[in-house]
């Protein structure tokens, strides 16, 4: 899948289901077969499928097989693949318990179906499996980049870039480690190195998950337009359904991010098409439905996403569409839900902190909240974290330290590099509290340029601030 990243098969990408080395040379010819959604999405993206040199369309891999090239080769999997993958693994290594590739595979393809299904048990599994794989043959790439996707499945950033950098020192062409590291190091705020990291992914390859993995840093420091000429490249690049579907709701989270509502739209509903278990492009669904004032498609794009992805940051969503429309007790009844989900992540050494922590500053216990995200920075200070703290800190009444925060979360200097409206509309309501009527004013109305939908209760209270702060006097107008 990824072949233009690889300088040949991994060693569990090449092993047929006997656990030999499958040798049957790979089919390079396509055809392009259609526009994806009347060339709506994507800029008429073309699809491509497989042909055998007699002109006849090659035999479609079987289920366990593809998901065994997803997994093997860092792009997303379809869940019923995921499935039959599992199953077949699990009957190999209870049949050879010293085969390490096999345990570090299963290993994988637990996270992997942990980490679309939201469902933590997986991930007790996934460690087992991969420790297996580790007993039987210690310095072993395979499962070493597994525990590192595990690690970064869990938020537990730190053992993530552990694991990954003792991955590179197993095999340092495994490309596949790589963009585990970039997500590590951006967990932890080590901004320069995720560069450095992506650097050196691109000498080793270009292909559509390289490209994906491109397009999330240059979000993150800013640089929109090359993010999402990058996710462009990668869906038309991508050649199942399902890695497809990940880069199309990418590419709506972008569109939604600069307030393009009907282009999100189109990214979301076409990943869904696709991927009918792509959630996370149906709470983008829900996202944007909500902001074009179509709330009964909105809730049940929410319902459903959560349905089958019980995400606590989902819930929380859902429970704020049910505040803005003046539905206190749905509302509730999903930060019960929250809750109840974070503490069973929990329970599967996932960290929750900051979904937690951003909740109780906005609906329950600020002082909680406070308490949270500061053990969260310490361990973990992306700009997600010091965005959380700030806000907590202001909600706590502590506006002066929030500032401090409020400005790591968005100066380009200090790392905040990140184009969003709620971080920016955060630093400006911290402003206005501290009475920097000039700065509150340039920061409220740049979250609504940037983002004039970012959330269906905060953007009513940044135009009702504005109101208040009114037109900008002398005093604010900056000096030459």
């Amino acid at each position: 899948m990824e072949k233009e990243a690889t300088e040949e098969p991994t060693e569990e990408a090449s092993e047929n289901e006997q656990g030999t080395p499958d040798r049957r040379p790979r089919i390079p010819r396509r055809v392009l077969l259609a526009s994806v959604a009347g060339c709506a999405v994507l800029g008429g993206m073309l699809a491509l499928l497989p042909w055998e040199p007699d002109g006849t369309p090659a035999p479609v891999p079987a289920p366990g097989a593809q998901a065994l090239v997803a997994v093997t080769t860092g792009v997303p999997a379809a869940l019923p693949d995921l499935a039959v993958l599992i199953d077949e693994r699990e009957g190999r290594v209870k049949a050879h318990p010293q085969d390490a590739t096999s345990w570090a595979v299963l290993g994988a393809a637990y996270v992997e179906q942990g980490r679309r299904t939201a469902q933590p048990v997986y991930f007790p599994k996934a460690e087992k499996a991969l420790r297996s794989s580790l007993k039987v043959r210690a310095k072993n790439a395979g499962a070493l980049e597994g525990m590192a996707a595990l690690a970064n499945a869990r938020r537990d950033f730190r053992a993530a870039r552990n694991w990954g950098e003792a991955a590179l020192k197993a095999d340092r062409k495994r490309w596949t480690t790589y963009p585990q590291l970039i997500d590590a190091y951006t967990g932890l705020g080590d901004y320069k190195a995720a560069k450095r990291t992506l650097d050196r992914l691109l000498k080793l390859g270009s292909g559509p998950a390289v490209r994906a993995r491109a397009a999330a840093v240059y979000r993150d420091r800013g640089r929109r337009e090359d993010a999402a000429a990058a996710l462009s490249d990668a869906a038309a690049g991508a050649e199942a359904p399902a890695e497809r579907a990940a880069y199309l709701e990418r590419a709506g989270q972008l569109a939604w991010e600069r307030g393009d509502l009907e282009e999100a739209l189109r990214y979301f509903q076409e990943a869904v098409r696709l991927d009918p278990d792509q959630r996370a492009a149906l709470a983008g669904q829900g996202r944007t439905m909500a902001a074009l004032g179509r709330t009964t498609e909105a809730l049940n794009a929410y319902r459903m996403a959560l349905a089958k992805q019980p995400l606590p940051e989902y819930a929380l969503e859902l429970g704020e569409l049910y505040e803005s429309l003046g539905l206190g007790q749905a509302a509730r009844v999903q930060y019960d839900l929250l809750r109840e989900r974070a503490a069973r992540a929990a329970a599967g050494g996932v960290d929750e902190e900051l979904v937690l922590g951003r909740f109780e500053a906005d609906h329950g216990d600020a002082e909680s909240a406070v308490r949270r995200l500061r053990t969260e920075w310490r361990r973990q200070p992306g700009i997600a974290v010091a965005d959380a703290l700030g806000w907590a800190l202001h909600r706590a009444g502590k506006d002066k330290e929030a500032l401090k925060f409020a400005r790591v979360a968005t100066d380009r200097a200090k790392g905040g590099a990140v184009r969003s409206a709620l971080y920016v509309y955060h630093r400006g309501m911290i402003e206005r509290e501290l009475e920097m009527a000039g700065p509150a004013r340039r920061h409220l109305q740049e979250a609504l340029r940037i983002n004039p939908h970012f959330s269906p209760t905060r953007v009513p209270l940044a135009e009702a601030a504005l109101e208040e702060l009114g037109e900008p006097s002398p005093q604010d107008v900056p000096e030459e």
